[in-house]
């Protein structure tokens, strides 16, 4: 009995990872086996496929013999495009498969070495790449946040034209800004702020001109390639939702009570709703507050009621939708205050149940602000400081389950927290310097996950014992943006850099890095703990994504 029983448990977790021979024959729309001439039969390639006239990708990897299989419950009839990512390799074929109703599909994968390992690059690759100090990269850091590193690495400028005219020009634009849709900022000293510490510019610039094409057609250092994912990191499904306007930009991804996803659009006036069952997009319209400043939302979020709450950034305010009425409702900051400069990035509406309060912010001036739900009035906390005198500003912003709000301090090496009830702040220094905490949330423990942008980790703040421990990711220049964790002791997080997403294990401190099956701008990572999934906005590329882990 005890042999039976074990042996269906091995049957069933080898069809639930979709992997093997089992699962290929057993319930698999399509599969096959990727292989090339210099490797034979290839582990960690992604393999995708589209359906004609669809906006869904469904993405597998290759298992250590090669082989790959999409679920029967994933590839529905029809036609079929079929792509790859495996650095140094092309797809050689084939490019389509046609998947018949209850008919297995084989279609074996042959890959080819690129001629342009270059264009493949990610911007962790172009950073590694790069014959440089890391101290003389630094700067670079600033760059992903409208366009890849790789858009730099093909220019021609020289370190003048980078210093007199790229660098300045690089200030003017607001931070939803792409190069297919720049938005300018308003003449005042937000624009004129140099995105390039002036006395750097002068190494950056030359350095930019010595890698980039400038002086050659080519260039002339090797490019530095990750390896390709093995073992647990191919054991996963993802699915890629595009979406309606390809100009959106989801900057932050929210899952819905209901299970729909919600994003924010960086760059434009809309919140986004998906059905992941059917790929329907839904797009809602936010208020104009300042037809003259850039548009878009940052931070997405839901109340206990279930209605999205959203930043708008420098339109002055923040939005919410109400979904019971299907309206959307701006709440504008007061005229006085905004004869400054405001900049409202973030919105903490999750606990707003214990007090009736909605935090934000001022970016700008580093200020706390929270909107009284009911009276539709804010209040501003102002500048926070602790007993000692101590400031701290906030870029993220989660709140706890008392509606009590943490503060992480981007531009430093600390975090804060704000009692929600005596106004009280504490301040906490994370253990490693340089640390930039950037954004995360709380776990169901109330303790903090948040990244440590600058010191490439993930780290957790336990309230109990006022501890702060940290997990280095293995990737040199991950540079992670937000931190999401599980209801199993697990943490996520993603980055503007690697095409990747992290999983922590915080018990035994094994990370699992996926990669994704294209260039994948991501900020926020959300964690759906019902149906175990991580859901990423591809800030540029207009896309949502679902990544299903199998083991």
């Amino acid at each position: 009995m005890k042999t039976l029983l074990a042996s269906m448990a091995a049957i069933g977790a080898a069809l639930l990872l979709g992997a093997g021979p089992a699962h290929a024959q057993q319930g698999a729309a399509l599969s096959g086996t990727v292989t090339s001439a210099e490797e034979g039969a290839m582990e960690g390639v992604l393999v995708s496929a589209k359906k004609d006239g669809s906006n869904i990708t469904v993405t597998v990897v290759s298992d250590a013999k090669g082989q790959y299989s999409f679920p029967a419950s994933r590839l529905s009839p029809g036609h079929y495009s079929i792509k790859t990512r495996a650095a140094g390799y092309d797809l050689e074929g084939p490019k389509d498969a046609e998947i018949a109703a209850g008919k297995a599909t084989k279609a074996d994968v042959k890959l080819k070495k690129t001629r342009n390992v270059a264009a493949q690059l990610s911007n962790t690759e172009w950073v590694l790449s790069l014959p440089a100090q890391e101290k003389d990269k630094r700067f670079l850091e600033g760059c992903t946040g409208c366009h890849t590193l790789q858009r730099i690495m093909r220019s021609t400028y020289s370190s003048e034209d980078f210093q007199e005219a790229i660098f300045k020009r690089m200030g003017l634009y607001s931070p939803g800004s792409t190069p297919a849709h720049p938005q300018p900022l308003l003449p005042g000293p937000r624009g004129e702020r140099p995105r390039i510490n002036p006395n750097a510019a002068k190494g950056a610039g030359d350095l930019l001109a010595r890698v980039n094409l400038s002086e050659s057609q080519t260039w002339d250092f090797p490019m530095k390639t990750l390896p390709r994912p093995k073992g647990k990191a191919t054991q996963v499904i993802i699915t890629e939702y595009d979406l309606a306007r390809p100009e959106a930009q989801p900057h932050d991804v929210a899952l819905a009570p209901d299970g729909t996803a919600w994003y924010s659009d960086f760059g434009n006036q809309y919140m986004g709703m998906l059905d992941p069952a059917t790929g329907k997009v839904t797009d809602f319209a936010v208020p104009v507050l300042k037809p003259d400043e850039p548009k878009g939302l940052l931070e997405i979020h839901f109340d206990p009621q279930g209605n999205a709450w959203g930043s708008m950034m420098y339109q002055g305010g923040i939005a919410m939708y109400d979904r019971k009425a299907k309206k959307m409702q701006a709440f504008a900051l007061p005229k006085e205050w905004q004869s400054n400069s405001t900049q409202e990035s973030m919105v903490a509406p999750n606990y707003s149940s214990v007090d009736g309060y909605v935090w934000t912010n001022n970016q700008e001036d580093h200020s706390i602000l929270r909107l009284n739900v009911k009276t539709g009035k804010f209040e501003n906390l102002g500048i926070m400081k602790d007993a000692k005198g101590k400031q701290i500003s906030a870029y993220g912003m989660p709140a706890d389950h008392h509606n009590g709000l943490y503060l992480l301090e981007f531009g430093g090496t600390s975090i804060g927290h704000i009692d929600a009830k005596t106004k009280e702040v504490q301040i906490y220094p994370t253990p490693s310097p340089g640390s930039k905490p950037r954004r995360g949330r709380v776990d169901e423990e109330d303790r903090l996950w948040f990244a440590e942008y600058g010191n490439n980790a993930i780290a957790m703040f336990d309230p109990k014992t006022r501890e702060i421990k940290e997990w280095q990711l293995p990737t040199p220049w991950e540079l992670p943006y937000d931190v999401t964790p599980t209801n199993s002791g697990e943490a996520w997080t993603g980055s503007m850099f690697s095409d990747q997403v992290s999983r922590l294990d915080s018990k035994t401190g094994e990370i699992t890095e996926y990669l994704l099956p294209r260039s994948t701008n991501i900020r926020r990572v959300y964690y759906d703990n019902e149906r175990k999934a991580l859901w990423v906005g591809s800030n540029h590329g207009a896309s949502i994504i679902r990544l299903e882990p199998l083991s």
